[in-house]
C-alpha cells in the first residue's frame, strides 16, 4: 500500500463514524451510506487538492453539507415531478421520543438555513464556532454572532420551553402554534 493510500485510509477510519452520523440527521437513513460513499469518491478523486491536517475533516464537512444540498434537491424535484414519496411509518404510533424531536425539528426550521447549520454543526457534530464557520464558509466572528443570536431565539421559543418543561416529552393537549414570522435572519 502506498503511502497516499494509507494516510487516505486513515482519514476514512478517523471520519467516517462523524460524518455518518452527520448525514443520518440531515437524511434518510437508507440514503446516509450512499452519500458517505459520495464523500469520499470525492475526497479520493480530489486527494491531491485536500487540506493538511485538521482542515481535511472539516473539508469532508464541506463536500457532505453540498451533497446534502444537491440531495434535497433531487429528492423535492422528484416529489414535484409526481413520483411517489414513501414517509417512515411508525407501526405502533409516535412515542415521547418521535414527539421530542418533532418538535426539535419544527423550532429549528425557523432559524434561517445557515442559522441552523451552525446550531446542529456546534451542538449535534460537536464543532467548535471557528470549525463550523469553516465548513459553512464564513468568518468565524460572523459564526459566533449568528451562533450567540440563534441560540438567543431558540431559548425564547415557547415550542421549545415547553418541550423542557416536560420532563415526559408528552404533548400538551393544544400545542402552541409554531409561528416563523420574523425570526429568520
Amino acid at each position: 500500500m502506498s503511502d497516499e493510500q494509507a494516510q487516505f485510509e486513515t482519514l476514512f477510519l478517523d471520519t467516517r463514524a462523524p460524518l455518518l452520523g452527520y448525514l443520518t440527521r440531515r437524511a434518510p437513513a437508507e440514503d446516509a451510506a450512499d452519500l458517505l460513499a459520495e464523500v469520499y469518491l470525492i475526497a479520493w478523486r480530489r486527494r491531491t487538492d485536500l487540506p493538511s491536517g485538521g482542515e481535511r475533516r472539516l473539508w469532508l464537512y464541506g463536500v457532505a453539507r453540498r451533497l446534502i444540498a444537491a440531495h434535497h434537491r433531487a429528492v423535492l424535484r422528484s416529489a414535484e415531478s409526481g413520483a411517489d414519496v414513501l414517509e417512515e411509518q411508525h407501526p405502533s404510533g409516535p412515542t415521547s421520543d418521535d414527539r421530542r424531536a418533532e418538535v426539535v425539528r419544527l423550532v429549528l426550521e425557523t432559524l434561517s438555513d445557515l442559522d441552523r447549520e451552525l446550531v446542529t454543526l456546534t451542538t449535534w457534530e460537536g464543532l467548535s464556532p471557528a470549525e463550523a464557520a469553516s465548513v459553512v464558509g464564513i468568518t468565524a466572528g460572523t459564526a459566533r454572532v449568528r451562533l450567540h443570536r440563534a441560540r438567543s431565539r431558540l431559548a425564547r421559543h415557547p415550542r421549545l420551553q415547553e418541550l423542557l418543561d416536560d420532563p415526559d416529552g408528552g404533548s400538551p393537549a393544544v400545542p402552541a402554534p409554531l409561528t416563523t414570522g420574523s425570526v429568520r435572519a
